[in-house]
């Protein structure tokens, strides 16, 4: 247990402290106009009170992520509890609020842009298609487990067509109304019950004081399919929102758009994904007491349990009808509002690739009515062929961290062009380049299921020639301070 409250009070103080030095390093303006204001179109551009920004900046990066992510990696054991923390500090939360005032700055652009614009026009031409169907992706794979769980509790002709079709059409109205009349009313409430659930989980922990592994106890790896399921790079990809998620960066210039002092930076960007690393710790650790102390609870959890019902037994227990109520709401609302703001933004990305202004609904409707046959498509092909589903599934969590990987990689770009301390992403660009490149050579069943020497030979191998690619370039293109520079 101390080993799990340290590293709740090492997230907050990561926010205070580390989050302070990064804004301080990025050099936000109170004075400066933001696109909220210069661009207000009623649309999009809408200004929003700070805390609703946060709440539904929260609620776009969260969802099922650190629920369900932190459930699975919790697996892991010890380590678990150091990748959330040091992750959400040095890694998540520099990732989310770097992409997030870089949209700032440059009028709220999408953040295929933002690629381009640093590292050059076939990464964004690239970036444009692959953010898009990724956005895709995750829209198909939020609305298929709420429908089907809801499906369940209801009577034969709710059938999950059904639910489905609601889900859609919820999806369409979100994504061409103003971001301020479902979004901007909703997000709030459902973001307070994730974060009240999380409590509850909190206060019934810190009540019974239940057994945590503590980090002297080891941080080797205690997955019941450990010998094919190393920690690293495993453990990295299981963990994606409750540490650093590629995804999170497609949601930050929806808020980039809202927000009216860069100043509120920090606590939208950075605050929403320390929020996120809290509410990760805190089902980690309830998993660990739940499942994993015990031979019953590992074997239970090995034999299929998935992570759905282990959100279902925790509040159950712990929180009663209350908690079984808030579980409902977590396990069907959070998955569906990132599937709304998923499409809303690759609605965004089109419109910018396009130059298409999204003022009129005519022109909202030519871009999202496409979109949505191509997901409705995929949603029909996807319930026919459930072992397909599966393999696009296994395949989403490492396509969200290569977009981190790439979003990492511009900010450090960003930071050498400005003469800024390129540190602050350069390493995390570095170490999540080699998880994902291993990844990709060691996975049995998503990658090549190399040998683990060779698959981290090769890992380390591409990761090496990226940081000298970079050092060359580093070295060719970074202009050299003027006087007045360093005079500043």
């Amino acid at each position: 247990m101390i080993t799990f409250i340290f590293s709740l009070c090492l997230l907050v103080v990561g926010y205070l402290l580390y989050g302070k030095i990064v804004d301080r390093i990025f050099g936000s303006d109170s004075t400066r106009p933001t696109p909220a204001i210069t661009h207000q179109d009623g649309v999009d551009y809408v200004p929003m009170k700070p805390w609703r920004v946060f709440m539904i900046q929260f609620l776009n990066i969260a969802g099922l992520g650190p629920i369900f992510g932190a459930i699975m990696g919790a697996k892991f054991g010890t380590a678990s509890f150091l990748w959330i923390v040091f992750g959400s500090i040095f890694a998540g939360a520099v990732h989310d609020y770097m992409a997030g005032m870089l949209s700032v700055r440059a009028a709220g652009a999408s953040l295929p842009e933002i690629h381009g614009k640093y590292l050059g026009n076939g990464v964004k031409q690239f970036m444009r298609f692959f953010m898009v169907f990724l956005m895709l992706l995750v829209g198909v794979v939020f609305v298929i487990g709420p429908a089907e769980l809801m499906a369940k509790m209801t009577p034969d002709y709710m059938n999950a067509i059904f639910w489905i079709a609601v889900i859609l059409i919820y999806y369409i109205l979100a994504t061409l109304l103003p971001v301020d009349k479902i979004i901007g009313k909703i997000y709030p409430i459902f973001g307070f019950c994730l974060l009240f659930m999380a409590a509850g989980i909190l206060f019934m922990l810190l009540y019974h004081h239940p057994v945590l592994p503590e980090i002297w106890d080891g941080i080797e790896n205690r997955h019941p399919q450990a010998a094919t399921t190393p920690l690293f790079p495993m453990m990295f990809i299981s963990i994606a929102c409750g540490a650093i998620s590629g995804f999170h960066a497609t949601q930050s210039p929806l808020m980039a758009r809202t927000i009216t002092n860069e100043r509120q930076g920090r606590p939208v960007f950075f605050g929403a994904m320390i929020a996120e690393g809290i509410v990760a710790l805190i089902w980690a650790a309830a998993a660990s007491y739940f499942f994993f102390d015990t031979p019953d609870g590992q074997a239970e959890f090995a034999g299929g349990t998935n992570a759905a019902i282990v959100v279902d037994q925790i509040t159950k227990e712990w929180m009663g009808k209350v908690g079984a109520i808030l579980a409902l709401l977590g396990v069907v609302c959070a998955p569906i509002t990132s599937g709304d703001t998923a499409f809303r933004s690759a609605r965004l990305i089109i419109a910018d690739f396009l130059h298409y202004d999204q003022k009129t609904i005519f022109k909202r409707l030519v871009i999202a009515v496409p979109l949505f046959l191509a997901a409705f498509a995929v949603l029909v092909y996807s319930l026919n062929d459930k072992e397909s589903f599966d393999i696009i599934w296994r395949y989403f969590a490492w396509a969200n961290q290569t977009l981190a990987v790439f979003t990492l990689w511009a900010i450090t770009v960003y930071l050498v062009q400005n003469h800024k301390c390129y540190w602050l992403t350069f390493v995390p660009a570095l170490f999540m380049t080699l998880v994902c490149s291993t990844f990709i050579f060691i996975a049995q069943k998503e990658g090549l299921g190399l040998n683990p020497a060779l698959a981290y030979t090769l890992g380390g191998a591409i990761t090496a020639i990226t940081a000298i690619g970079f050092w060359h370039w580093k070295r060719k293109n970074a202009k050299p301070h003027s006087l007045s520079e360093k005079m500043n």
